[in-house]
């Protein structure tokens, strides 16, 4: 059991490391680092391009999701010149599964600066760094102190977490107006030798050793500075805010059937899932569904007049900020054309082109479904 937290803790703002315990702290993570890191396929390079991909890719996923993606990733788009080049439903389709596709599509746009005025060459500096499209501090610090060895200290949600145990900190790690905080912290233990390696390493401790629930401090290289283990309140930290609760939101979508082949389209080029393909609808208030105002909707967003046949399948997933619960219905074409209001393009495919478009994953999980409906009905 851990004892409650004890006067003085600490806020990042006043509190400064002695000079002694940040070299020393320094040295240990390096050495620990040197033998323990994993063998990560974007640790064997030092090319910026890919040291970018692979930072924009783990930000929001985990390292065992984002490794496979990678490989294919660089496999497809090896260089700036070859991801700048490519159609859009190309870098999404590669990127389909990993969520968060503003990151991307923003991937994408740099991509093209990049080719289009920086003959093909990643900045080397903040200012041009920061300039990418969907290039925060954090993309910045981690490309610029691993590829180049620029003096930029990285925090993530690892950093963090390593961090307010390290120095018992008393500062939320989920409210925007801590990080300035944490920063502080990170910049001051930074290893100017080294950025990179050091930056990596603390990254790497917060994921393999000071994890959030069940830290193995006994094999931490840094325990002998860390102030919450000395305190016995290590699980105290980091301290969170309280988060609000996510709302649920409904929505029905219709598989729409003509001759066999089914209507996609696209969403727009901005907002949630931007640019993603999937079958249409709209929000249902209060989770109910009646048939005629759902066929209503279809002919509102499509300008097809359209019979409901059947439910297909319900589908729940969980998004950042809401948690989706979706109806999906095949449906029959009876008149009309396409007149999109709301998408942005459409296309009629059979079952089996649809892997050839991005869509999002709460479609995903409704294929199996769809599949064996079609297949059982011929369709």
């Amino acid at each position: 059991m851990a004892k409650r937290r004890s006067k003085p803790l600490h806020h990042p703002s006043t509190f400064s490391i002695p000079p002694a315990t940040r070299a020393a702290i320094r040295r240990h993570l390096g050495r620990w680092y040197d033998g323990s890191r994993r063998d990560l396929p974007w640790r064997r390079t030092s090319d910026p391009y890919a040291v970018w991909v692979s930072e924009v890719m783990l930000q929001q996923t985990q390292v065992k999701t984002a490794t496979p993606y990678y490989q294919r990733f660089l496999e497809q788009f090896p260089d700036v010149a070859r991801l700048a080049a490519a159609d859009e439903r190309a870098v999404l389709k590669a990127w389909e599964g990993l969520g968060y596709y503003s990151r991307a599509r923003n991937m994408h746009k740099a991509s093209k600066l990049i080719a289009g005025r920086l003959a093909g060459r990643l900045p080397d500096d903040w200012s041009g760094m920061r300039g990418l499209p969907g290039v925060g501090d954090y993309i910045a610090a981690a490309v610029l102190s691993i590829a180049h060895g620029r003096t930029y200290a990285v925090v993530d949600g690892n950093v963090k977490r390593v961090l307010a145990r390290l120095f018992r900190v008393e500062v939320p790690v989920n409210r925007p107006a801590g990080h300035n905080a944490y920063q502080a912290l990170a910049d001051e233990l930074l290893d100017a030798a080294d950025p990179g390696r050091h930056n990596q390493a603390l990254m790497e401790l917060g994921a393999m050793v000071c994890t959030p629930k069940q830290p193995a401090c006994h094999q931490c290289p840094i325990c002998r500075f860390c102030r919450a283990l000395q305190a016995e309140a290590v699980h105290w930290y980091p301290l969170r805010a309280e988060s609000r609760r996510i709302p649920q939101k409904h929505r029905a979508v219709g598989v729409v059937l003509k001759r066999g082949r089914l209507l996609l389209t696209r969403r727009p080029g901005h907002g949630l899932l931007a640019g993603l393909w999937e079958f249409p609808g709209g929000p249902v208030d209060d989770g109910e569904i009646l048939t005629s105002a759902f066929a209503g909707s279809i002919a509102e967003t499509t300008g097809l007049t359209v019979a409901v046949d059947r439910k297909v399948v319900t589908v729940r997933h969980t998004y950042t900020h809401f948690k989706l619960h979706m109806e999906v219905f095949l449906c029959h074409w009876r008149s009309g054309k396409v007149r999109l209001k709301g998408p942005t393009a459409f296309r009629w495919v059979s079952l089996g082109e649809l892997s050839e478009f991005p869509l999002h994953k709460a479609m995903h999980k409704a294929l199996p479904a769809l599949e064996k409906l079609l297949r059982t009905q011929g369709g």
